[in-house]
């Protein structure tokens, strides 16, 4: 049952880690793909600026070299009218002030810079309302013009839906900035979703204006690529599955050859005590007849002589007894099962019983019984045994008790195996909670043909008793307390090393 849970739960972790390096995997892949739409569209957008803030530039450089007219023929007043985005012009001609009395000293003060940088300037900042001034400082007429950042933006190719992107974009100088889109979903993540964060700040292309456009996304987790994973874990499940089941048709393929070895080994071990026993249960009335036939001749030699013909029937009588020994001799020899001896090896005691319980794991599971053995719970038990004829007593001793539960309520059944040392011997328990040995069947328990059991042979404990005893062993019996049937397997432990013994 440990085993078998332990199977379950490392099927259960390979499916967990598969889909957790593939569920990684995709996000990472949907993360990437996403950073580079995420930086693509800012590029874009990061041109598309630039080069309104260079036609700025390129206006305002164009007012300085054309001679304007005076009064009311000044062409740069309608620039708004083919530029929105510019919502006012302003010039200034030798010692005239600046009209915009309000920031007539910024103005002045800008126009200084731009002599001075032989460019265009900033004046009068207030990103917070979208405005700016730009100023030139020219000869013999000065110009300024006042920009509207919303206005300046060309929507019809912005590379985003300025009301759906999560991108946030700004444009940002110093402390001050403004939004050019608000990225909703940016900001929701920005309240606690919580997830992964883009950002890339690049300055506009225009030296005479040197705002940041500033953008920023947010990635919740919401976003990730949640069917693909769903998808990917029902593959990883699937394919566990299907190889679950194949493993299952090897193991139970594996089972059944090996039960059919030892079925095939049982068989002729069977024959062997059943030709043991024949012979043993024959040769007695043999003895008794070719007792009988010398006896009957020697007392018709003291008859008559005329009784020959009685002597001689008397010997064909003593002729096929001794004919009949000897076809049961033959056959015995036959059929005779090896030597358990024959083979003799170094074995893990543990390990054999966990393989007799692998193969028996239908028969455990069929009567709903779970046995107790614990098979790492102390250093192995190295016993010198014949491979073949331990994994038949084993087996014989599991089915046993497994017969003997079939008595006893499903709910109620326990069975438990447990290995340790005595002294020089391993020790192997196989105990029951099944109705016992009763007093009368205890002293035949291991004769050949005597069972308890209806319909059986007799001749699985008699064969276990054999295998054990040749290889240098034993096999008892007694009642388990408070009911039930305790089986000992007691076989001559693997000799230690001088160093060992030393240590």
């Amino acid at each position: 049952m440990k085993q078998w849970l332990r199977r379950q739960v490392g099927w259960w972790l390979a499916w967990l880690v598969f889909t957790a390096v593939g569920a990684v995997w995709l996000a990472r892949a949907e993360l990437a793909q996403l950073q580079q739409v995420f930086e693509a569209d800012v590029r874009i957008a990061h041109r598309l600026m630039s080069q309104q803030m260079v036609q700025y530039d390129a206006v305002l450089a164009t007012l300085a070299l054309l001679e304007t007219g005076s009064g009311a023929d000044r062409p740069e007043q309608r620039l708004s009218s083919v530029y929105p985005s510019i919502l006012r012009v302003q010039r200034r001609a030798g010692d005239e002030p600046w009209p915009d009395e309000k920031h007539a000293g910024a103005l002045a003060a800008a126009e200084a810079q731009s002599r001075s940088q032989r460019r265009a300037e900033l004046a009068a900042v207030d990103l917070a309302q979208g405005r700016y001034q730009l100023v030139i400082g020219a000869t013999p007429v000065s110009y300024s013009l006042e920009i509207d950042l919303a206005g300046s933006v060309p929507w019809r190719d912005w590379p985003m839906n300025p009301k759906q992107s999560p991108v946030r974009v700004s444009l940002q100088r110093g402390a001050q900035q403004f939004v050019l889109q608000p990225g909703h979903a940016a900001q929701a993540a920005e309240g606690g979703i919580g997830g992964w964060r883009f950002g890339l700040t690049k300055p506009l292309a225009s030296p005479s204006q040197p705002f940041d456009l500033v953008a920023e996304r947010r990635v919740g987790w919401a976003e990730l690529p949640w069917r693909g994973i769903a998808g990917w874990a029902v593959a990883v499940a699937l394919l566990l599955a299907g190889l679950w089941t194949v493993q299952r048709q090897r193991i139970a393929r594996r089972r059944a050859e090996e039960l059919l070895r030892l079925g095939q080994v049982a068989r002729l071990n069977a024959l062997g005590e059943l030709s043991a026993g024949l012979a043993h249960e024959l040769n007695q009335p043999l003895t008794a007849v070719l007792a009988n036939a010398q006896a009957a001749r020697r007392l018709l030699d003291d008859d008559p002589p005329e009784l020959a013909a009685a002597r001689d029937a008397m010997g064909q009588a003593v002729e096929q007894a001794r004919r009949a020994a000897g076809v049961v001799g033959r056959l015995r020899r036959v059929i005779e099962r090896p030597e358990a001896g024959g083979d003799v090896k170094p074995l893990v005691l543990q390990e054999v019983v966990r393989s007799a319980m692998h193969l028996l794991a239908p028969e455990f599971a069929q009567r709903g019984v779970a046995a107790q053995f614990d098979a790492t719970a102390q250093a192995p038990v190295r016993v010198q045994a014949e491979a073949v004829a331990l994994e038949q007593i084993v087996h014989n001793l599991l089915m046993n008790a497994l017969q003997a539960l079939d008595l006893v309520p499903v709910s109620e059944r326990r069975l438990a195996v447990s290995v340790g040392r005595n002294g020089q011997e391993g020790v192997l328990t196989v105990t029951d909670n099944g109705r016992g040995i009763s007093p009368e069947a205890m002293p035949r328990l291991f004769e050949p043909f005597f069972s308890t059991r209806e319909g059986g042979l007799g001749l699985g404990l008699s064969l276990s008793e054999t295998l054990a005893s040749g290889m240098g062993g034993s096999l008892s019996a007694a009642n388990a307390t408070p009911r039930g049937a305790r089986f000992t397997l007691l076989l001559p432990l693997v000799a230690a090393s001088t160093k060992e013994r030393t240590a």
